[in-house]
């Protein structure tokens, strides 16, 4: 009995959010906590030692075998449950052969598993259904006003979800030549420019015109399902993914989502130029940008008169 209580103690201990206070951005953080609590409701369920190792491989071969999980998610939660131990081994929370244990878990093969990666992982919108999308919001309400602005933000700054959910007015500069934003990325230590197109500029300043509070948070969120009741609170960056997905499905745009809209931001820019397309995105290696975000698909008529 006495094991039993020490154990989960202890495994309450490792996989605290507080094992990654200062290490992460709070929105990877969240990400990686609900990973963790994931795993921690298999252990459980299956009445399995959470500081074991050969746990984390039963929770992987089950995402594996028992989910339709993508190899990729499987993964990022297996890589989330390592970085909670190795965190806790840190701050003498478990023992560091513990830790060294989970360190030793392997993710699943990519190949493996590739009948379950999405197909519309990645979606990629032109410049005239990006068109289409932005002005979709009915700027006669409030809400869409604010739904207007906030498109156009991300249709030409390329920012992250987590980055404009949290933007304040703070954030954006107005320059001889045009405007811009200063961002904290997730692996930034100083805020990095993005761009701002001068259209999303005027929306956003009508935006904040218009709305009945004062806030520093550019996109605040309304209260009730009538959409009657504005709040000081920042969207959060699922509302985000909802607003995006909403108008780009009424468009006739499935699987559309925020991260999609830096892509089409990022392989725009980098058809011209990949360096700039970099320091817009705010990417640390140029290969980065190369891998993601250069137009891959194969140019009808490549071939044409060779012979």
């Amino acid at each position: 009995m006495t094991n039993e209580v020490t154990t989960t103690t202890t495994a309450a201990a490792v996989f605290d959010a507080t094992c990654l206070a200062g290490q992460l951005a709070p929105s990877s953080a969240a990400m990686y906590e609900r990973d963790a609590r994931a795993y921690v409701t298999f252990c459980d369920a299956k009445s399995l030692d959470a500081l074991a190792a050969t746990s984390l491989v039963a929770w992987r071969n089950d995402m594996a075998q028992n989910t339709n999980l993508s190899p990729n998610t499987v993964n990022r939660q297996v890589s989330a449950v390592k970085r909670f131990v190795v965190a806790a081994a840190e701050r003498g929370y478990c023992a560091s052969e513990i830790a060294a244990q989970f360190r030793n878990v392997r993710g699943v093969q990519v190949k493996a598993l590739k009948s379950r990666v999405r197909t519309t992982a990645r979606t990629r919108i032109s410049a005239a259904d990006m068109r289409r999308v932005c002005e979709a919001p009915n700027t006669t309400t409030l809400v869409g006003v604010r739904d207007r602005a906030l498109l156009a933000t991300l249709a030409s700054s390329g920012c992250r979800v987590s980055e404009i959910a949290e933007l304040t007015i703070t954030q954006i500069v107005k320059e001889d030549r045009g405007y811009k934003l200063l961002v904290l990325g997730k692996n930034d230590v100083t805020p990095r420019e993005a761009p701002l197109s001068p259209e999303a500029y005027s929306l956003v300043m009508a935006w904040i015109d218009r709305r009945p509070i004062l806030c520093q948070h550019v996109f605040t969120s309304f209260a009730g399902r009538g959409v009657t009741r504005m709040t000081t609170k920042p969207m959060t960056p699922e509302a985000v993914e909802q607003l995006v997905s909403k108008y780009a499905t009424a468009m006739g745009l499935a699987h559309v989502k925020p991260h999609d809209f830096r892509r089409f931001v990022g392989t725009q820019l980098a058809k011209t130029d990949i360096r700039k397309a970099q320091r817009a995105l705010g990417h640390k290696r140029i290969d980065t940008t190369a891998r993601h975000y250069v137009l891959d698909t194969l140019e009808v008529g490549l071939t044409d008169n060779l012979y």
